[in-house]
């Protein structure tokens, strides 16, 4: 897949930073989530071609767009994310809602209603999720029946509901999914057909300058060249064959949302004087609440960008390392906006430092696109299939990867992450030995346990060798974030699971010893000093 050049994907960002500090203001922002109010004129001007043209990243060039890859979408959703998630999330959903038709669409399909999404700057909307279904795109009610005339399908009637719906109520066009005879299937649907209504907007706990709305289908009419593809029973895989790409997608807006949270935290952290001394001198402030937040959404970054250019470079099977980013990366940036409350104290809880808004905001990266939940599961499934393929050598042959790295990189953390793949090897074999994944909650917690293994991996993997050019922290900074991350995975990979081992009831009496437990707590060494270094780090970075 294509990308933007450097210097493209800077004038995009940089427009668009220009156009949120000149239109964009809190006071504005604040006031579209009191009243709960989708800024339409926001969008519009969002999508204007003569103006931002935002959408036409996300287009390939022979369809009118820029053309941008996975790596130019996750920059653009992190920067909008840290702008207002509400408004984000309705650019997210025409990138959703073009998804069918870019991935399974004919050539016709493709010129056709991209053309048209490029030129005119159409708002789409998604329409998979059912009110009884949620995540399970598999039990879906929603039909399509075929209308046939001289034995020759010429279009389809589609009955059913559709659920939590982002520009559900507001779009122009619509990607819906239904069951025709031959399978799931995509159709698309104008928003004034007959018989296609909208209810009225969901009143949410965030993201409330989102639309989001369920839709109703009763006969309604399409006529064949609607079905994206023109076969039928395509959906599912063409769901399937996008999670990747959109999970990267909802990752970028948790690091975006988290970060932003976490810049104001830092800043505010500076003037608050306590005890003689600003906040931002304060171990007990910065340990807790600042530098393991900064820590894990890095980590989250370096994951997030090793995706996209795998997905750039043409791999189109990224589901699982999908899932991984979208649940470090939510999860972080949900636990950054929490503490960016606390950091803050009573003045957090109020609607006028804003942070209070982005948590609201951010809390729904965690549910849509898959929940963290959804995502523990898909990691876990899909790493425990590797394991027993590999008979046990997938993350042993990794973290020898790492230890043969370690000598000629010693700060990076390698090391460490080398310790958190031996000792998940160990935990996942003794699951396998008995059993322990018969219990749904083994299950999902090894899910979380792979997503810090896999990101430690990758974080000191790529700390020196391919810097990030997103956040201007400098390398050694970024050196010392990736040992904290490493030396945290292995200590919560050998403790946890020992701990849910154990309480499920494995029979092996030297599994602490076969987790390395005493290596992993020597390798604690250094720790606050690392802290210390990286809070000093973001104090000059981000200056009151």
């Amino acid at each position: 897949m294509a990308r933007l050049d450097k210097d493209t994907l800077d004038m995009v960002l940089s427009t668009l930073h220009k156009y949120a500090d000149k239109n964009l203001p809190p006071e504005f922002l604040l006031k579209l989530d009191h009243e709960d109010e989708f800024p339409r004129k926001v969008l519009t001007e969002l999508y204007d071609p003569m103006k931002l043209g935002l959408h036409l990243v996300f287009i390939p060039e022979e369809y009118g767009g820029l053309g941008g890859g996975a790596y130019d979408i996750y920059r653009v959703s992190e920067a909008m994310a840290s702008i207002d998630l509400g408004i984000a999330t309705g650019v997210l959903a025409t990138f959703l809602g073009t998804d069918p038709i870019t991935v399974g669409g004919t050539e016709e399909q493709k010129a056709l209603w991209m053309g048209r999404i490029a030129e005119e700057g159409l708002l789409v909307a998604y329409g998979a999720t059912e009110p009884q279904a949620g995540s399970d795109l598999g039990s879906l009610k929603t039909k399509a029946e075929p209308i046939c005339d001289n034995g020759k399908v010429t279009g389809y009637k589609i009955n059913g509901r559709k659920q939590w719906i982002s520009n559900g109520g507001v779009a122009e066009l619509y990607t819906i999914l239904a069951l025709a005879p031959g399978g799931p299937s995509w159709f698309v649907v104008e928003k004034d057909t007959e018989g296609f209504t909208k209810n009225k907007p969901e009143d949410k706990h965030g993201i409330r300058a989102s639309n989001t709305a369920a839709l109703f289908l009763e006969d309604v009419y399409v006529d064949a060249d609607r079905l994206v593809g023109g076969v039928e029973g395509q959906g599912l895989a063409q769901a399937q064959a996008v999670f990747g790409y959109t999970r990267l997608m909802v990752a970028a807006f948790g690091l975006g949302a988290g970060w932003e949270a976490l810049r104001r935290a830092i800043r505010y952290s500076q003037q608050r004087i306590q005890g003689g001394a600003p906040l931002s001198e304060k171990q007990g402030y910065t340990h807790k609440l600042i530098v393991p937040n900064a820590v894990r959404l890095e980590a989250s970054r370096a994951y997030i960008e090793w995706v996209a250019e795998r997905i750039d470079g043409g791999d189109e099977n990224l589901q699982t390392e999908g899932a991984v980013a979208k649940y470090l990366a939510t999860e972080g940036g949900n636990k950054a906006c929490e503490d960016a409350i606390q950091a803050h104290g009573g003045y957090g809880y109020t609607k006028e430092y804003m942070v209070e808004k982005i948590k609201r905001d951010v809390r729904i990266t965690t549910i849509y696109e898959g929940t963290s939940e959804i995502m523990e599961w898909t990691i876990a499934r899909d790493r425990w299939q590797l394991h027993l393929k590999s008979r046990g050598a997938y993350y042993n042959d990794w973290a020898a990867r790492l230890e043969k790295l370690a000598p000629s990189q010693p700060n990076n953390g390698l090391a460490d992450a080398a310790l958190a793949l031996r000792a998940l090897s160990v935990v996942l074999e003794r699951s396998r030995i008995d059993r322990l994944t018969r219990n749904q909650h083994i299950l999902f917690r090894l899910g979380e346990l792979i997503a810090y293994a896999e990101t430690a991996a990758i974080f000191s993997e790529r700390v020196i060798d391919k810097p990030t050019e997103a956040i201007d922290l400098d390398v050694e900074t970024r050196q010392a974030m990736a040992r904290i991350h490493a030396r945290e995975a292995a200590l919560k990979i050998a403790c946890e699971g020992l701990r849910w081992a154990v309480g499920a009831g494995q029979t092996d009496q030297n599994l602490a010893n076969s987790l390395n437990l005493p290596a992993i707590y020597q390798a604690q060494t250094g720790l606050i000093d690392d802290m210390d270094f990286v809070s000093k780090k973001l104090n000059a970075a981000f200056p009151a």
